[in-house]
């Protein structure tokens, strides 16, 4: 990480150990202290100490380390770059399982709408029956969710609901 002394890295590695221990993780869980033999001059070796680290703790180092050295400018930078990649990879599953819940509940909607027709002869009821749904898991109408959401009114609420809303629509369906 571009330290030149021992000394100078490991109080780096003691703010990174602290602020994993301060967030409520288990300094053995990202950090073991070990011994390494190293060769000295004329032949002889030496144990010396050394550490072996997980990537949290790695990044945590750089986060705490000097970025005027070029080592830790470039891990800091690298973390960043790989921690904005995991949130759009999440967001982009997060999307996905929306979608796919969306299509599920299309579907379930299409099935009882036909039940209705069947039991009634029309499609009226559908509309009050998927409202008073609404108002039992939300506490609200439809349309309040609808203003709250922003959602047009020529819309279907669950083309703008958050991925949990599909699961309350399964169980209600």
């Amino acid at each position: 990480m571009g330290y030149t002394e021992w000394r100078n890295f490991t109080a780096v590695i003691e703010k990174a150990t602290s602020a994993c221990e301060l967030s409520g993780h288990a300094i053995a869980d990202h950090f073991v202290n070990v011994n390494k033999t190293i060769r000295m001059p004329k032949g002889a070796e030496k144990e010396v100490p050394d550490f072996m680290l997980t990537r949290m703790l790695v990044t945590l180092i750089a986060q705490n380390g000097d970025s005027k050295k070029q080592e830790i400018a470039f891990a800091q930078t690298y973390f960043a770059i790989q921690t904005r990649r995991a949130e759009l990879i999440e967001q982009r599953l997060l999307e996905a399982e929306r979608i796919s819940a969306r299509k599920k509940l299309s579907t379930t909607e299409k099935e009882l709408s036909q039940v209705i027709y069947e039991q009634t002869g029309g499609n009226e009821d559908f509309a009050l029956i998927r409202s008073k749904g609404d108002q039992a898991l939300f506490s609200k109408s439809t349309q309040a969710i609808k203003a709250q959401w922003k959602v047009p009114d020529n819309r279907a609420l669950a083309d703008f609901a958050p991925y949990h809303y599909f699961e309350s629509q399964r169980l209600r369906y």
